[in-house]
């Protein structure tokens, strides 16, 4: 036997009341990811920090190595510079070497890293003739650098104090 007629057949979805539960389940476990996510976004900050300032001093002192094994000559060197970098540029640009006749220049870094902390180029340098803890660049040479950023790391110290 078979109906020819139509079937009234129970709806089939979801209620309100499940739809509501379902949302309030994600809204909460979303809201403990939150800062979770936001702490390893700042940890990668901070290793990135240490990553850029690690390179950068390298790079000072690889310069301060070649200008005391006489590879840099010239007037890339000023007499009070104590054989570092005028700026952040010149590890950039290179300079020439000393008895290469090609032209071929010394270059100690790629480009001037990003400050992870302040999106920017723009470092905190310190002169050899400056103080150690000295936040104005007297000007005369780079002996080392350090973050602008006013902020505080997970480890509760500031970002401009990293050594």
């Amino acid at each position: 036997m078979s109906m020819i007629g139509p079937r009234f057949t129970r709806a089939t979805g979801y209620s309100f009341v499940e739809l509501l539960v379902v949302t309030t389940i994600i809204l909460v476990l979303a809201s403990a990811v939150m800062p979770l996510a936001r702490v390893t976004m700042q940890r990668q900050r901070e290793a990135e920090l240490r990553r850029s300032l690690r390179e950068m001093r390298t790079a000072i002192d690889n310069f301060k190595d070649a200008a005391d094994q006489g590879r840099i000559g010239g007037t890339d060197l000023q007499l009070d510079s104590e054989g570092y970098p005028a700026d952040l540029d010149k590890l950039v640009e290179g300079v020439p070497a000393v008895g290469d006749a090609s032209g071929r220049k010394l270059k100690f870094l790629r480009r001037v890293p990003v400050d992870p902390m302040t999106h920017s180029t723009d470092w905190g340098k310190r002169a050899y003739q400056d103080e150690p803890d000295a936040r104005s660049w007297g000007g005369k040479n780079v002996f080392d650098v350090y973050s602008k950023s006013e902020g505080v790391a997970l480890d509760g110290t500031k970002y401009r104090d990293w050594d």
